[in-house]
């Protein structure tokens, strides 16, 4: 069995932004890969933040119901929905670790999904955050 992989926005984002140009060509190949295997995780805040970065942040931002359906293809994927409690263990992954909040809860996220991995370029590559390997894709 393939380890689940907890995906971040930004590498969501880089998979979908064509201007990002040797970021979109890695980002696209590794999610084509958690696809093929079967591996890859998200949370609620990840397809909040992918939505809003894809139709307002991007050089070429994409119109709302493209966005819409690219979030209803990923809830294929195993989705870690943000609840009080989640706050409170992410609360708690923050003063531990000295993150920050919304970082610990990207890793609360992957935690309660059982993923080994996260990648993001939001995060120290090589950590170990709560047992869990950071890894930037694009070092």
């Amino acid at each position: 069995m393939t380890d689940k992989v907890f995906v971040d926005t930004n590498i969501l984002v880089y998979a979908h932004d064509l201007s990002a140009k040797d970021h979109h060509v890695k980002a696209f190949a590794i999610l084509e890969s958690l696809w093929e295997e079967q591996a890859g995780v998200i949370s609620t805040q990840v397809l909040q933040e992918f939505y809003i970065t894809v139709t307002r942040k991007i050089k070429s931002p994409l119109k709302p119901a493209h966005a819409r359906d690219m979030i209803r293809n990923y809830l294929a994927w195993p989705v870690q929905v943000n609840d009080p409690q989640s706050a409170v263990r992410a609360s708690e992954i923050e003063e531990r670790n000295g993150i920050s909040f919304w970082d610990a809860l990207i890793v609360d996220a992957a935690l309660q999904l059982n993923a080994k991995k996260i990648i993001s370029e939001d995060l120290n590559s090589g950590q170990i955050i709560e047992g869990v390997l950071i890894e930037n894709p694009f070092l």
